[in-house]
Order: C-alpha cells, then sequence, then structure tokens
C-alpha cells in the first residue's frame, strides 16, 4: 500500500546509523509513524526538526509492519525560533501533547488546523498565554471539553472579576482567561495556574488512568516559564 499526505514532525528516535523512526501527525491519516532510511544525510538531516512541516510519502509492503517514510520539507517552521529558547521548548511542549494525546491513523482535520493555529500564535504577543488555551482547545477535540464557561461561577473581589468552580470541600480559583479568552493581560499567578489546572485534569483522568506520565517536553517548559517571572 503506498499513500502521499503532508504532516508536522512530532518526535524522532534513531533506529539504526542511519535511519530514524518518526513521528508525524498528517491531514489525513492522522497521527503516523514509519522508518525514514538516510536520515542522517547532509541532505535532510538539518530539516528533520520537530515542528517542521513534510510532504510525506508512505510504503506500507506488509501489514503489521512498520512503514517506511520518505520525506520533503514543505515548510521549515522551527528554525525561524532558533533564537528564541522559550518558543523552542513550546514546539516541543505542543508536539508532545499531540503525539501522547492521538489515536495512530486517525484522522482528525480539526487537530491538524489546531497545529496551524499553533504556528500563527507563537508570533504574537501573548503567545503563552494562547498557548494554555490551545492546550485547553486540544482536550476539547480529544474527547475532554472541561466547558470552564459553563461550570465555573463568578465574583468580584478588589474590583476584579473572579472565576471558580465550588464543590462541597473546596472553592477552586480558575484562571479568568481561560473562561473569558478575549483577556488580554495576564499576570504570573493566571498563567500558571493555567498549567497546574490543566496538567492536573490530564494527569487524573488521561495519563494515570492510561498509565502515561506528562511528557518531559511540558515539564520543561513549565519551568522554563516559571523563571521568567
Amino acid at each position: 500500500m503506498f499513500w502521499e499526505d503532508k504532516g508536522y514532525l512530532l518526535s524522532k528516535l534513531k533506529y539504526s546509523e542511519n535511519s530514524i523512526i518518526a513521528n508525524f501527525y498528517t491531514l489525513d491519516h492522522g497521527k503516523i509513524s514509519g522508518i525514514i532510511y538516510g536520515a542522517t544525510s547532509k541532505k535532510i538531516k538539518g530539516y528533520l526538526q520537530i515542528g517542521n512541516i513534510f510532504h510525506i510519502n508512505c510504503s506500507i509492503k506488509n501489514e503489521g509492519r512498520i512503514p517506511t517514510l520518505k520525506v520533503e520539507i514543505i515548510n521549515a517552521i522551527t528554525p525561524t525560533f532558533f533564537n528564541h529558547q522559550k518558543k523552542l521548548y513550546c514546539i516541543s511542549s505542543a508536539m508532545s501533547m499531540i503525539k501522547f494525546l492521538t489515536v495512530e491513523n486517525q484522522s482528525n482535520n480539526k487537530i491538524f488546523d489546531l497545529i496551524n493555529n499553533f504556528f500563527k500564535f507563537l508570533n504574537k504577543e501573548n503567545w503563552i498565554k494562547n498557548y494554555i488555551i490551545w492546550e485547553l482547545k486540544l482536550l476539547k477535540e480529544i474527547g475532554y471539553d472541561l466547558n470552564l464557561q459553563s461550570i465555573a461561577n463568578r465574583e468580584t473581589v478588589n474590583n476584579k472579576v473572579v472565576y471558580f468552580v465550588k464543590s462541597s470541600s473546596q472553592k477552586k480559583e480558575i484562571p479568568s482567561f481561560l473562561v473569558d479568552t478575549q483577556i488580554e493581560h495576564v499576570d504570573k499567578k493566571d498563567i500558571l495556574n493555567g498549567f497546574s489546572l490543566l496538567g492536573s485534569y490530564l494527569e487524573k483522568n488521561i495519563l494515570l488512568p492510561n498509565n502515561i506520565k506528562i511528557p518531559n517536553s511540558r515539564k520543561d517548559f513549565l519551568n522554563l516559564v516559571n523563571s521568567l517571572f
């Protein structure tokens, strides 16, 4: 079987001296993995950066065996951020989230569009805030809609609108920008609370039940963000 598609590189792992196993999220085939032979050659090695988008030729000779992939660069996105360490960490975090939270060989054009939109807002001023909102949208697309707009209560404290959810035992604040995504100004507390809220939800409802740990790249990005304030 043979097919062609385009997709973002999510991860890569050395397979042999001159080949790698690569994971992509593609437009028509969803998340796929395969062997790229000659991946260490000068012609292609420099382009195989996480987050770049490629034209992919996939060849499957025998069912049950890992496919062989041939790739050509469409857009070398990641190198444009080589001088911006924080955004490189963010790219790694986003691609890892896609890898860990999506199903192999199951297409979803909305998730592909989410990746497209990720690289659009990465050049905007409030990109860290928008990244957290992006994670929230990703969760919704894979079937875990937190629906914060519906469950959040609202009150005014010291002339500031505060959102929270209330249970029988506690009252937990929700970062305002996750309820009202049009809010422009966010502070350190909101950003870190946003990461914490989604991280806790991920672990409790998705990762731990499936014996998966939060990707190290997300932890690394959060640690870097924390050091900025």
